[in-house]
């Protein structure tokens, strides 16, 4: 018989936007006793936002504990649990990633929601808010433990749910990697809006040792120091099989050569010869890997021409994906580099220095394009998660993707080549940290 949870969790804004955090607490359904805890100051968000990451973080947690249970969720958010129980439309689109995420935690089937009055939920709005006071003294929330406690089985539960850092980094043993795609991965990198990773904190009595790790010369429980589970880097990983986004930029078209703009304001070119035929080469290459489940591209033409090339060889479809369209770069469309600083000198330094400044004449900002690109990112990750899925798009969203998992600034953007029908791969753990695997050769494809 499964065993069976329960998830309280809230989440909180001192501003609806402003400072923010979450908490949730695993309990035994039968027993109603504390299992997990776990909280987590997320910087400036709203109410939403907050109550929908508790619930993640909660649900996780459980997961964690038993991927198989049962898990009934309580939470004082009208909006969330309606919204999760398939009651009510999501109509804001930055709640749908985090509903998708939400849902991809366990099968379907597996959750039910319940609504409570605020008083009913004290325990997970006491950890919210302990979580914002933590983060607003530049502190990270730690659980209070009973005295000379220890966590029972704290090693594992926290490597699975909150330290999970370590995932990719240094091998960490037998983790799962962007390896699933290409080769194991040769760098590692947190979102560039993540902060630590939220603190989960099982909960025992305290006389509690995990008897599987219990050395034979132990010291007896009562005169045993309080044990700290280990976080960050030192603790154990078990994250289970990522979402591997391979990422593949089109074959060259006629303007590829020529390195001139072309957005998803131009032309649409077709491929090229040249291009035709590296489509067909990494085609060909990935089917001789066959780790790759499903095939998403942009919908311009040249993507498509790539993506049905590759799909054709996996007999896969192909999905469409509006967010991995290429940046809209107005009237410097067809034109060189040089052609637009002549052209256009101020427009193109303003350009150069600032990620908000869009192209003449009413082209994207890289600033837009990266929140177009992350918002599908999220949902792609909770769709396919624990999955391999091909993602047959462009420079700019390639970039974009890259520099968001390695946490660095706009200007990266300028800092890096992605050459035409080159591989990429980004591995997304479960507690949103990344590994990322370049491979940005194409020389044996032409």
């Amino acid at each position: 018989m499964a065993r069976r949870f329960l998830v309280e969790a809230d989440g909180g804004s001192r501003g609806n936007p402003g400072p923010a955090g979450y908490g949730a607490v695993v309990r035994d359904a039968e027993t109603g006793e504390t299992l997990a805890e776990a909280a987590e100051y997320i910087g400036t968000a709203t109410n939403n936002v907050a109550e929908y990451k508790g619930l993640i973080a909660g649900l996780r947690a459980a997961h964690a504990l038993d991927p198989e249970a049962e898990v009934q969720v309580r939470m004082d958010s009208k909006l969330v649990v309606e919204q999760m129980s398939g009651r009510w439309k999501i109509k804001h689109p930055g709640m749908r990633p985090l509903a998708a995420e939400a849902k991809a935690v366990f099968p379907p089937g597996r959750v039910s929601y319940e609504w409570i009055p605020r008083e009913r939920n004290k325990h997970a709005d006491r950890l919210a808010n302990e979580a914002m006071d933590a983060g607003q003294r530049g502190e990270r929330w730690r659980p209070v433990l009973p005295p000379g406690g220890s966590l029972a089985g704290g090693e594992d539960l926290a490597g699975a749910v909150a330290g999970a850092t370590a995932a990719g980094a240094e091998g960490g043993g037998a983790q799962p990697s962007a390896d699933d795609a290409l080769e194991a991965p040769t760098a590692t990198a947190t979102p560039a809006t993540a902060t630590p990773p939220p603190a989960v904190a099982p909960t025992a009595p305290a006389t509690a040792t995990p008897a599987a790790t219990a050395p034979a010369t132990a010291t007896p429980a009562a005169t045993a120091p309080a044990a700290t589970a280990p976080r960050g880097w030192a603790a154990p990983a078990d994250l289970g099989a990522p979402a591997t986004l391979v990422l593949l930029r089109h074959g060259e078209t006629a303007l590829t050569p020529e390195k001139r703009f072309s957005g998803s304001g131009g032309s649409d070119p077709r491929l090229s010869p040249v291009g035709r035929r590296q489509a067909e080469l990494v085609a060909a290459a990935l089917a001789a890997r066959g780790t790759i489940q499903a095939v998403v591209s942009s919908p311009l033409t040249r993507c498509v021409e790539t993506a049905e090339a590759v799909a054709a060889r996996l007999d896969l479809d192909v999905r469409i994906e509006e967010g991995l369209r290429e940046t809209d770069f107005g009237a410097w469309e067809g034109l060189t580099f040089g052609e637009v600083r002549e052209r256009y000198p101020d427009d193109l330094q303003a350009w150069l220095t600032s990620s908000k400044t869009a192209p003449t004449g009413g082209g994207e900002s890289f600033a837009t394009v990266a929140r177009r690109v992350a918002l599908a990112r999220d949902k792609l990750v909770a769709r396919y998660a624990g999955r391999t899925v091909l993602l047959v798009t462009h420079v700019t969203p390639i970039k974009t993707l890259v520099r968001l998992a390695l946490g660095a600034p706009p200007e990266a953007l300028f800092r890096m080549e992605i050459s035409a029908a080159s591989l990429s791969a980004l591995a997304y753990y479960a507690d949103g940290n990344a590994s990322l695997r370049l491979l940005n050769d194409t020389t044996h494809l032409r």
